[in-house]
């Protein structure tokens, strides 16, 4: 039996090991293959696939979509950027609240894209290297992921409770723990950031590259092209849904229906929520149906519902079905210290490349190894591992959108520019949960 489970781990990792080669939809689609081998090769009885933490994703993706469609994103986006050239001096503190702010509010760290080009030239600009605003920028917009209502990885967090029968456990509890929890980490990772390196007067290997012309000189603020008419309209009803998700996740008393014994299900009212906000956008602003699914929102969306499809519903089906050997095995480390499961969190998430799917495929272990709610909410933000090798979008972009050269990948790989910013970001917004977590619940 334990050879047969060893075996089983294997066509798991192979299985993510081949999606994270593809990237993209092939995550999921690598994801389902491993499955199938495990049901044909093993005889495995594949659990449910995750429908309610899908469909959380498509209503929020949808909103957003229509939002994008409108020029709302891009509302956010000049806000943003209004924000961080409005203090060039302190760019390095003031860029990661930002686009920390923005990702929490539109539950995609993809905003972050058109930031960081303004913060490399703020930093450029003011004679700060623009690796440590960049870097902590990036840092800071996944791990507002963990504290976002309408974000991916969050709607698998609440899933799971629903899934696991835990009502007293959702919305409420996450933004309660992990709103504090990330913004503390972000602060401190930008405080570190602030002595990551040689500043540019003093880094010999700038200035050579600045005398000999290969790097451009700092230039002013560009324009950027007008506003869709309908983008600051899109962008508040946008928000509106929001506050109605965190208004109706605080307050269950306002899901309650007359004659229930029990309030509706978050994942219900979120997918109610957006959709319908989706359709009054649509309403409201008249746009274009057709040039909703090309906006690179929905392709995201589409992309992490299909990851975790595949990954997700593996590592259920694989944890399920031999649960009686793995959670005895590791059940006593993690009930003595069970901030450990934590590592495991974070480990998974490097190699899977999603938080969501991290989420939905490590947190039922989770839970049957009987680690309190409260402390799984403290530990979420560990689901942020993928900056650790450096391969993401967000990371290479900020690689090339720095023309200084200063934000980079190093000799060994590991040794890039986001890793110190990563750590730190991390491991202080879990401790700050946990800490949150034993003093309030």
């Amino acid at each position: 039996m334990t050879v047969s489970i060893v075996l089983q781990f294997l066509v798991v990792l192979a299985a993510i090991w081949m999606g994270a080669r593809s990237s993209g939809i092939g995550l999921g689609l690598w994801g389902a293959v491993g499955l199938m081998v495990l049901v044909g090769a093993f005889g495995l009885t594949p659990t449910s696939p995750p429908i309610d933490v899908m469909l959380i994703i498509l209503a929020v993706i949808m909103a957003a979509s229509v939002m994008e469609a409108a020029g709302g994103i891009d509302f956010l986006v000049g806000i943003a950027e209004r924000i961080i050239r409005a203090n060039p001096k302190y760019v390095t503190i003031v860029a990661p609240l930002t686009t920390w702010t923005f990702t929490f509010l539109a539950g995609t760290g993809h905003i972050v894209y058109p930031l960081l080009p303004v913060i490399y030239e703020t930093a450029h600009r003011s004679g700060i290297r623009p690796e440590r605003p960049m870097a902590v920028a990036t840092i800071a917009s996944q791990q507002a992921i963990t504290a976002s209502p309408v974000a991916a990885a969050t709607a698998a967090m609440i899933g799971m409770f629903a899934e696991k029968g835990m009502t007293g456990w959702g919305l409420r509890e996450i933004l309660m723990i992990c709103v504090p929890a990330t913004l503390v980490g972000v602060i401190a990772a930008a405080i570190v950031s602030m002595f990551i390196g040689k500043d540019l007067k003093d880094d010999k290997v700038y200035q050579a590259r600045l005398a000999a012309g290969e790097i451009p000189a700092p230039q002013s603020a560009a324009g950027r092209p007008a506003l869709k008419p309908t983008a600051k309209l899109a962008a508040f009803v946008f928000l509106s849904g929001v506050a109605l998700v965190v208004l109706f996740g605080f307050f269950p008393a306002l899901r309650q229906l007359p004659g229930a014994k029990s309030p509706l299900s978050m994942p219900i009212v979120i997918e109610i929520i957006m959709m319908s906000i989706a359709a009054i956008m649509l309403l409201l602003t008249q746009v274009a149906v057709d040039d909703v699914p090309k906006t690179a929102t929905l392709r995201a969306g589409v992309v992490a519902v299909i990851g975790i499809f595949g990954l997700a519903w593996l590592g259920d089906s694989f944890i399920s079905a031999n649960k009686d050997l793995i959670v005895p095995a590791i059940g006593e480390w993690a009930k003595v210290a069970p901030w450990t499961f934590a590592f495991g969190l974070f480990l998974a998430s490097v190699l899977l490349y999603s938080q969501a799917a991290t989420t939905r495929a490590l947190m039922p272990l989770g839970v049957v190894l009987g680690i309190p709610p409260q402390f799984l909410i403290g530990m979420f933000p560990a689901v942020n591992g993928y900056f650790f090798i450096p391969t993401y979008g967000s990371l290479i972009a900020a690689i090339n959108f720095d023309l200084s050269g200063t934000t980079k990948i190093g000799r060994y790989v590991l040794n890039h520019s986001f890793m110190i910013p990563g750590l730190v970001a991390t491991a202080v917004s879990v401790a700050t949960g946990l800490l949150i977590a034993r003093m309030i619940f």
